[in-house]
């Protein structure tokens, strides 16, 4: 038999999958003697409904159904093996015939198939081995009364699948397809066992995946959504993942959308026929059928259709006849993010900021928690953890490592009862032990994506292996933490030295860099052992060089340990627990195991606290941990934690109480601040939008500048609430409005965004404004708001959403309401809207009205004017400024829009031949050791200050009242140090300019070396409408056809030279405030030294300026005529010209500078570029370029496109 790829039929066209098995077999009306047959003619209980005993008691049965099917137009029919697992059979006492089952089955669909097959090989039909979920779960407790309790284990559940899996591959199944999964527990058990088999066998076979949702909340039977369902099996690295059973089709659409949105592999989808009827049956027909699930094709969400309950041969037959219509989905590129689950996603992802993992839940580092679990108290235990997740935690850390308890046992009992909790089972587990066992027990009661802490080159690289590969079955990823066969790497160089050798070893056996945590030993500062002082910036540049060399992995760390030598402080604790993250956040970290209530605010820190935990932190100074243990003895540790002064911020005026509890996170006064800011105010409306609003608004920059992390915004999130609901029975009252009637007003949050504050203030205004509201909450699926607005009779729709997806399923609603042919007026709302967006997105996809609301009390004018009796009037009036906005916004992006490359090239500037400056000197000339009391004056400081925190103009910021006294300082410090660089040489100003004929071809310079070579520059051209004169550097040179020659300078310069050695000196004697200091002054020195070889080349070698030298305030102006441009500069934006210029200049033979493979200068300090004479030369930007540019730049610089966009990725 001829074999086919499955692989390459589905790349070529949606496949169809069987129908209904089950439904086909009732039509035969079998008894009791049917399932018995000969084989178990004898057995001593019923078998009639025992469906997977017929492909051996009436195959006849269940041949001429997979014939039904195929004839058709099915590709791939499912073996009837559904329920053929030790742990469901068990109920008809078939254990132990499992594997026969199996095979008789597997192989009568495979003769039946090869048969269709062999009729037409250009249709090629492949058989599926159908592995159903049991009727256990792993995930739930049976017994109300005990929720730590299992029916089923994991290891139950994988040798009842390994047996069943034998006997498929025995009976010649192309693919696995684990369906109709309610429980991922279940499903994981499933794949390990597929895996465990395969690997025995030395075979592999695709995997198809399919879930089960039970209602409209979008939720498998155990909790998770689709998001997190897809999460939780990507490490099967399946064929397809997909949804059937339980809906019919019209209602799995916005679920297989979801879906298909997320996974990164194929998509299949087999619903229902329909809903069921009072009768339990399906009236779904064929064409009913086939046409609600040509609607995945025609959205291009699938890529395998097929049928479950319900479905006959006949709506497969639709389905296969709509499905030769249409393309299969494209196979998305992988994302290569990192993502966990539980019941619910979650993404660690840059804009996440910072990841917090909760480390309460740890009987390692908390004595209390400890003691509950030695005794035995669990719902205190699972209370600790709840407690956590309500505070902020996005991942729960558990450890049960201590003598006095079964580790493998209490983390069994723990997750299990934690598994039962929705709260805390909504986020992901970081399941920690030092002892493999209990993280492999660990890892088989969590039914979504956990972590695994940790595994370590501790022991070898062979046990390393294992284990990592032993993590991706079970499917987690895991913290990497950085010991070896030597011990704990504590060095930066250790530290990076066991993390690239880690890395290499995992993603060489194929484990994803994604789920990668390195964990690179956060360890304790301010011991008073001088070796470890530096052990805090040894972890943040360990952060800062793995999140650069080694793509795609996170990094994480146990913060609390950093501060262990203040243990009593927590003031101390807290300010240096901030000061730290905040750094090592900034170099990469992603994730941390850290109590939300010990961290400050990092704006808040006091500023002399904040300094001497920096110093600490950063070893900033020899004696930082005496100083800052002086400081420790004054502070009042009988405070509140995180207070040294004891609730001074009382005595602020209101507004600041109120702003100051909202960034803290203070709930304790904020009730009586709301009712005493509402009867200052008159207005609870009036609390909210000026004082309650404005502080959460701080809150989201201070969180967006990395200046609080996400545990923090959530207890600021949880004051705000406290506060509106202080105020909510006032509102109405208080704030009285007039409209003609009331009406019945539905709002949501839309799929996809789970804030709800604006949305609950919103509800309760327009409740006490006399409307009936119904709110469905968050995370609403577009087809449920159009139901519900139908159902209830819904007179108006109110859609919230704080992010940016949300404004996309906003406009899902309007379509929707569109295709219905329903009028009711929606309006917009939420942090992430906009009039313009509603009028130029959203209002042109629905016939009715959508208004857009920029805050609460706009709610109620808005619904008062809809109901009022000017109804009409006002609707056009919204409709007409809508149109007039999408005018004005249609103009500006016409306005925007890029000019066709030869219509730029037309308007480019063209050098006159009588322009042509004829320099005194050509060739190049080489600067060694170039006087630093030359370079000097020319120090632009401007770019000096913003490196230190200090933004302003200088000299304007040396007299600013708030930061004039540490600018004046900082200058007296560089000054200083600069008069030892220059008086001791320490660091050398080395560089190589000239000035070459040149020409322009097109968009090219061409230039000639002294020894008669040609150079070319290719250079890019703007494309931006609203430019005068679309430029390209190439301008500035005289077109070669012209005939004239003309000239441009080059020029390569260093200012770096030794500063390695010089910095290494600071740091070596603990001074790394002087080695940041020589980094700055080498950086400001080269770009003056670039402006001081510039001057040189304007008076010397060309000559065009003469008269009196411009003072260096001009010259940093550019108050010169012509411009100097280097490589990486807007004009000029791609690097690689660079190593034209060094061959040129012969720079790497003249000066001590050398050019990377990737057009990196070393020393880092140093400018490379391109000089123009020409009086009308000016600095401008390139901006965005088209595709045509794109493909003709490329061509001209010898690239790929692909290698282009890593070149200039801002300018495509």
């Amino acid at each position: 038999m001829m074999k086919f790829s499955i692989y390459d039929e589905a790349g070529r066209r949606i496949l169809v999958l069987d129908g209904g098995l089950g439904t086909m077999v009732q039509g035969f009306g079998l008894g009791e003697e049917d399932y018995r047959g000969e084989a178990f003619r004898d057995w001593a209980v019923p078998l009639k409904g025992c469906n997977d005993v017929l492909p051996v008691t009436a195959p006849q049965v269940i041949g001429r159904i997979h014939e039904a099917y195929l004839a058709a137009g099915a590709d791939i029919i499912s073996t009837d093996t559904f329920n053929a697992n030790a742990v469901s059979l068990a109920d008809y006492g078939l254990e132990g015939e499992v594997r026969r089952l199996n095979r008789e089955a597997a192989a009568l669909a495979r003769r039946t198939a090869d048969r269709f097959t062999l009729e037409n090989p250009s249709k090629p039909r492949f058989v599926a081995g159908s592995i159903g979920p049991t009727n256990r779960t792993a995930s739930m407790s049976a017994d109300v009364n005990n929720p730590a309790a299992r029916e089923v284990t994991f290891d139950d559940l994988a040798a009842a699948y390994a047996e069943q899996v034998r006997g498929l591959l025995d009976g010649g199944v192309d693919i696995f397809l684990v369906e109709t999964i309610f429980d991922v527990l279940n499903a994981k058990a499933a794949v390990f066992a597929v895996e465990q088999v395969c690997r025995e066998r030395g075979v592999q076979r695709p995997l198809m995946l399919s879930g089960t949702l039970t209602d409209a909340s979008g939720r498998t039977l155990s909790g998770q959504t689709v998001e997190a369902f897809w999460i939780s099996l990507a490490h099967a690295r399946p064929f397809s993942i997909g949804l059937n059973c339980a809906f019919g089709a019209r209602q799995l659409m916005p679920y297989v959308e979801r879906l298909s949105r997320v996974a990164e592999c194929r998509i299949s989808a087999h619903p229902n026929a329909g809903l069921p009827n009072v009768m339990g049956g399906y009236d779904e027909t064929p064409q009913m059928f086939a046409d609600e699930v040509e609607r995945y094709m025609r959205e291009g969400l699938v890529n395998i259709v097929g049928g479950c309950c319900g479905t006959t041969p006949a709506h497969i037959a639709a389905v296969a006849r709509a499905a030769a219509r249409y393309a299969p989905r494209p196979l998305p590129e992988p994302r290569r993010e990192t993502v966990l689950s539980g019941l619910e996603p979650l993404r660690i992802v840059p804009e996440a900021n910072f990841v917090n993992v909760g480390e309460r839940t740890n009987v390692a580092g908390s004595a209390k928690f400890r003691k509950m679990i030695r005794e035995e108290r669990w719902e205190e235990a699972v209370a600790v953890a709840r407690s956590q997740v309500e505070a902020g935690a996005q991942v729960v850390d558990v450890c049960m490592d201590d003598g006095l308890i079964d580790g493998a046992a209490a983390m069994t009992r723990f997750l299990n009862l934690a598994m039962s909790e929705p709260e805390i089972a909504r986020v992901p587990f970081m399941i920690d032990s030092s002892k493999w066992e209990v993280l492999e027990a660990g890892l088989k009661c969590t039914q979504g994506k956990s972590v695994v802490n940790s595994i370590s080159l501790k022991e070898g690289e062979a046990e390393f292996l294992r284990r990592a590969e032993l993590v991706r079955c079970y499917g987690a990823a895991a913290v990497v933490m950085l010991f070896d066969e030597r011990g704990q790497a504590d060095t930066c160089a250790r530290k990076i030295e066991v993390a690239r050798r880690a890395y290499g070893l995992l993603t060489g056996a194929g484990f994803p860099a994604e789920n990668i945590i390195f964990d690179p030993n956060v360890l304790a500062v301010a011991t008073g052992i001088a070796e470890h002082d530096n052990y805090g910036v040894d972890f943040i540049e360990a952060v800062r060089w793995i999140k650069a060399n080694l793509p795609g992995v996170k990094v994480s760390g146990g913060v609390s340990n950093l501060s262990f030598s203040f243990r009593g402080h927590n003031t101390i604790r807290e300010a240096m627990h901030s000061v730290f993250l905040y750094h090592a956040v900034a170099a990469g970290m992603d994730m941390g195991i850290v109590n939300p209530a010990m961290l400050q605010v990092y704006e808040e820190i006091p500023p002399q606290l904040l300094e001497l935990a920096e110093d600490v932190v950063l070893n900033r100074r020899p004696d930082a941990t005496e100083r800052l243990m002086r400081y420790a003895e004054t502070v009042d540790e009988t405070a509140p934690s995180g207070t040294a002064v004891v609730e001074s911020w009382r005595e602020l005026p209101l507004p600041g109480r109120i702003a100051h509890a909202m960034v803290k996170g203070i709930a304790d006064h904020i009730a009586e601040d709301a009712m005493e800011a509402f009867r200052a105010e008159g207005s609870p409306l009036a609390v909210i939008d000026r004082l309650l609003m404005p502080a959460m608004g701080r809150v989201g920059e201070l969180f967006g500048a990395g200046k609080m992390f996400l545990p923090q915004v959530v207890k600021s999130a949880r004051v705000m609430k406290k506060a509106v609901e202080v105020l909510t029975p006032y509102i109405g009252a208080g704030d009285p409005v007039t409209g003609t009637s009331a009406g019945r007003v539905l709002i949501a949050t839309v799929k996809g965004d789970v804030h709800d504050i604006g949305k609950n203030i919103v509800s309760v205004v327009m409740t006490c404004n006399g409307y009936e509201i119904l709110d469905l909450g968050v995370m609403v699926e577009c087809g449920r708001i159009v139901d519900e607005a139908e159902r209830w009779g819904a007179q108006a729709i109110g859609l919230s959403g704080l992010i940016t997806p949300s404004l996309e399923e906003m406009i899902r609603v309007v379509k929707e309401l569109e295709r219905r042919g329903m009028t009711v007026p929606v309006i917009i709302g939420g942090a992430t809207t906009s009039k313009v967006h509603t009028a130029v997105k959203i209002a042109p996809h629905y016939g009715g009205v959508v208004v857009h609301s920029g805050d609460a009390s706009d709610n109620v004018r808005i619904l008062s004017r809809l109901f009022g009796p000017d109804r009409e009037t006002y609707i056009a009036g919204v409709k007409e400024e809508q149109r007039q906005l999408r005018e004005r916004f249609e103009r500006r992006q016409r306005e925007k829009e890029l000019l066709p490359l030869g219509e730029a090239r037309a308007r480019r500037y063209v050098k006159p031949a009588d322009r042509i400056v004829v320099p005194r000197q050509t060739g190049r000339v080489v600067f060694r050791d170039f006087p630093i009391s030359e370079a000097e004056r020319y120090i632009d400081w401007n770019f000096f200050f913003p490196a230190w925190g200090l933004k302003g103009r200088y000299p304007d910021l040396l007299s600013s009242p708030e930061k004039g006294e540490e600018a004046r300082r900082l200058l007296a410090d560089a000054r200083q140090l600069l008069g030892r660089i220059r008086d001791e040489g320490l660091l050398g100003l080395h560089g190589v300019a000239g000035i070459f004929p040149v020409r322009s071809e097109g968009d090219d310079l061409v230039f000639t070396a002294g020894d008669g070579r040609e150079v070319r520059m290719a250079q890019l051209r703007s494309q931006q409408r609203d430019e005068p004169c679309n430029l390209s550097l190439a301008d500035y040179a005289v077109d070669g056809a012209a005939g004239a020659t003309d000239y441009a300078g080059v020029f390569a310069v260093t200012g770096g030279v030794g500063l390695d050695r010089l910095a290494a000196s600071f740091r070596e004697a603990g001074d790394d405030y002087n080695a940041i200091m020589s980094k700055l002054l080498a950086d400001r020195l080269t770009e003056a030294f670039a402006e001081a070889v510039h001057a040189f080349v304007r008076r010397t070698l060309w000559r065009y300026e003469t008269g009196p030298e411009l003072p260096p305030e001009a010259v940093i102006r550019g108050e010169y005529r012509g411009i100097r441009t280097a490589f990486g500069y807007p004009a000029c934006p791609d690097h690689s010209l660079k190593r034209e210029v060094f061959s040129l200049l012969r720079v790497e033979e003249s000066v001590p500078m050398t050019l990377t493979e990737n057009w990196m200068i070393s020393p880092g300090e140093a400018l490379c570029g391109l000089i123009f004479a020409d009086e009308e030369a000016r600095y401008f930007a390139v901006g965005r370029i088209d595709g045509e540019q794109t493909a003709d730049y490329a061509a001209r610089r010898g690239l790929s496109e692909e290698e282009l966009s890593r070149i200039i990725p801002q300018n495509l």
